[in-house]
């Protein structure tokens, strides 16, 4: 299906139903499959056939999913996670052991901010943060001799940085690492980060791809574009005693990554989606592009009345005009970048607190990036285990609130706002 647009891809990839099969992706719920022969079992294991043994390792309904989202990526190969979280680790603990060194942006996500300087520390991995604005020549010097990846958001979450993913992919191609963007907020649909020379993507599925809000998942897609046999990598191109000496740069070629990723961690930390997360999230998947398009056209209006009323102190939202990354998005994102926007009101912390306890249609909510609009307080609910240093670093400020606009009508929208700031 390669030939078609993405547009296609979102309902038809992955799942191609023979004669008198089911037209819908049906829900395979087994954790097992029954074969007539030791050594046909064998071969599935020796990965010399494709097929499904366990579902912590493979599953028809999940595998139709993982094929879906390669294609919409333009990747080899990808592998579902029981959440954004597990997707990020299981990649990084792909590459990366104790003693190892990667460098990321500071603006991350807070929970992958806590994920890296607390637990990556604790196994030894170490991470420096980076301002990703700052000049390649002073990104550069974040690289060491141990760096094994540069990691990055295409949007971030909640300062809604946009990334220069060429530069970034020129930082770590000439240290001869590979780069690893997690594109949650831009979608495949917005943004196709492997034409601009990252490696490696990583979803939260639970986001814009689910949209719904009913199912967490993650996903991590392979590129199949960088040389893993560059003699960084040892445990991707030397023998893997825990999979009978596979090396895994000569036995799977371009799916070298993605294939150790399945067979070496998901075997060992079993981070696996349900096959009926994984039917949900296919659900969601068939919607994205229709579903994109609104949540962007909504936000650019809701981004352009904050922007002229009053009682709002800043708006950033990386399609307005007089935004610092508004020449990036429109590189990076010319469909549009999110239905994120992250704006202040005029009063602080205590101002914002009011404003959104005043709200009707918006929900005050520990989620983002789903059909519903929601509202949050990042510095006092998802990023508040970070220090004011780490907050200023992510580009979030005491008054930040973090609103995801929905698919409902925008003058509704924009009306609930309206009647909220009265309130102050």
């Amino acid at each position: 299906m390669s030939n078609y647009h993405i547009e296609t891809k979102c309902i038809q990839e992955g799942y191609q139903p023979k004669n008198g099969e089911p037209r819908v992706l049906p829900v395979y719920q087994s954790t097992t499959f029954k074969y007539d022969s030791s050594e046909h079992v064998g071969r599935l294991f020796d990965l010399a056939e494709e097929g499904f043994f366990y579902t912590r390792l493979a599953n028809p309904t999940v595998d139709a999913v993982e094929r879906k989202i390669a294609a919409l990526e333009g990747g080899v190969g990808a592998m579902c996670t029981s959440s954004g979280q597990a997707a990020s680790l299981i990649a990084i603990l792909n590459i990366c052991s104790s003693g190892d060194h990667l460098v990321s942006a500071g603006t991350i996500y807070g929970g992958t901010t806590n994920l890296f300087a607390v637990t990556l520390k604790r196994m030894g991995i170490e991470v420096t943060f980076v301002d990703p604005d700052a000049p390649a020549e002073e990104l550069q010097e974040a690289i060491r001799e141990n760096t094994k990846l540069v990691f990055a958001e295409t949007i971030a979450n909640p300062a809604l940085v946009v990334l220069d993913i060429e530069k970034f992919a020129n930082l770590a191609h000439s240290s001869h690492i590979p780069l690893f963007i997690d594109n949650t907020f831009a979608t495949p649909i917005n943004c196709r980060p492997f034409e601009f020379g990252a490696d490696i993507v990583i979803h939260s599925t639970s986001k814009y791809m689910d949209g719904h809000a009913v199912a967490l998942g993650g996903v991590i897609v392979d590129s199949g574009n960088f040389n893993w046999d560059n003699g960084k990598f040892p445990g991707l191109s030397t023998p893997d005693a825990s999979y009978h000496g596979m090396v895994y740069t000569r036995d799977c070629g371009k799916a070298a990554f993605i294939t150790k990723a399945r067979v070496q961690l998901m075997r060992d930390l079993g981070s696996t989606p349900t096959p009926n997360n994984a039917f949900l999230l296919n659900l969601g998947l068939e919607t994205l592009h229709l579903r994109m398009e609104r949540h962007c056209a909504n936000a650019q209006k809701v981004a352009e009345y904050l922007e002229k009323n009053e009682k709002i102190a800043w708006v950033n939202y990386p399609g307005l005009k007089g935004s610092k990354y508004y020449d990036l998005a429109q590189k990076y994102l010319p469909k549009g970048s999110c239905g994120v926007i992250s704006y202040g009101i005029k009063g602080g912390r205590d101002a914002a607190v009011k404003f959104m306890d005043s709200l009707k249609l918006a929900a005050i909510v520990v989620h983002v990036a789903d059909n519903r609009t929601g509202v949050l307080h990042p510095a006092s609910t998802t990023h508040r285990q970070l220090s004011d240093q780490q907050l200023v670093a992510a580009g979030i400020t005491p008054d930040l609130i973090r609103m995801s606009i929905g698919i409902e009508n925008v003058e509704d929208i924009i009306a609930d706002i309206e009647q909220a700031l009265g309130w102050l």
